[in-house]
Order: C-alpha cells, then sequence, then structure tokens
C-alpha cells in the first residue's frame, strides 16, 4: 500500500507523513526532494507551477512510489496532489490511498509566516487554494489535531491501529 499525505503548502505533510513512516515502518519520500531544478527556481521566484511543470514530476513520483514498494512493501508519500488530475497520475502507482491534511486558511498561513521552506514562499499559498481540488474519496484530517492524534485518525481509518 502506498499513502499519499496531501494538502496545500504548510498543512503538514512532512511531519504528519513521517510520523506515520515511524508508526508503521514504512519509508516516507517527500515530493519536494524529487521537483526538478526548473520547478524549484520557479517556485522560489514565486511563480507557481503549471500542469506542464508538474507532469514529469508525477511521473517521477510515480517511478520512486514503485521503487519503493518493490523494495519496502509499502511507501509514504507527501505531496501537494492538489488536482484530481494529479492523484490520478499518482494512483499509476499501485494501491495509493489519499490522506487529505485540511484546515483553514488562517491556521496554515501562520504556519507558514514562521517556517521557512527550501523555496516554497508564504505567498504561494492563495495560489495553492485556488488549485485545490478536494478529493472525494481520500481520509480527511484537520490540520488543527495534534500530529499523534492525526496518525491516529489515519490509522484507524486504515484499520492499521495495530501496526502502531
Amino acid at each position: 500500500m502506498i499513502l499519499v499525505v496531501m494538502g496545500v503548502s504548510g498543512c503538514g505533510k512532512t511531519e504528519v507523513g513521517q510520523a506515520l513512516g515511524r508508526a508503521l515502518g514504512w519509508p516516507f519520500l517527500d515530493g519536494d526532494d524529487f521537483h526538478p531544478p526548473a520547478n524549484v527556481e520557479k517556485m522560489r521566484a514565486g511563480t507557481p507551477l503549471t500542469d506542464e511543470d508538474r507532469w514529469p514530476w508525477l511521473d517521477r513520483l510515480v517511478a520512486e512510489l514503485r521503487g519503493a514498494v518493490a523494495r519496502d512493501g509499502h511507501a509514504i508519500l507527501g505531496c501537494s496532489a492538489l488536482r484530481q488530475a494529479y492523484r490520478d497520475r499518482l494512483a499509476q502507482a499501485g494501491d495509493v490511498r489519499f490522506v487529505h491534511l485540511a484546515g483553514d486558511r488562517a491556521i496554515i498561513a501562520g504556519r507558514l509566516a514562521t517556517r521557512r521552506h527550501r523555496y516554497m514562499p508564504a505567498t504561494l499559498l492563495d495560489s495553492q487554494y485556488a488549485t485545490l481540488e478536494p478529493p472525494a474519496d481520500a481520509i480527511v484530517v484537520d490540520v488543527a489535531l495534534p500530529v499523534d492524534e492525526q496518525v491516529r485518525e489515519v490509522l484507524a481509518a486504515l484499520r492499521l491501529e495495530r501496526a502502531a
């Protein structure tokens, strides 16, 4: 199984994804680590990515996920996956389940104001919300909850609580 922890920038994809990885003993991949340099430079300059920018990145993520599953049996990916088309592309990796870290824009904006991402400026939050197509089939978790509670909710929804 592959879990894709998704949502807008600042929602906690990396923190929750890593915590799920520790709880389950599954490898965590951060989608940010796989962007090509041109995408990174665009985002660093405050320019939102286009679909044309994203397709090769998403295809690379699919390949990375397939490799992780071949090695480890399971994987967790932190990835914005904001549109259904992106989630459909990621689903090509295998048995994929989506976890949507959703929350109030003010909470997430507050988090972004206090963190320093290596290339994703807080100014892109509005474009992320504008792009977001909330998934119909995801496990939805409230970002206002503490991380350990978010993990418990995901595990309960997947009926994996015994694995933690």
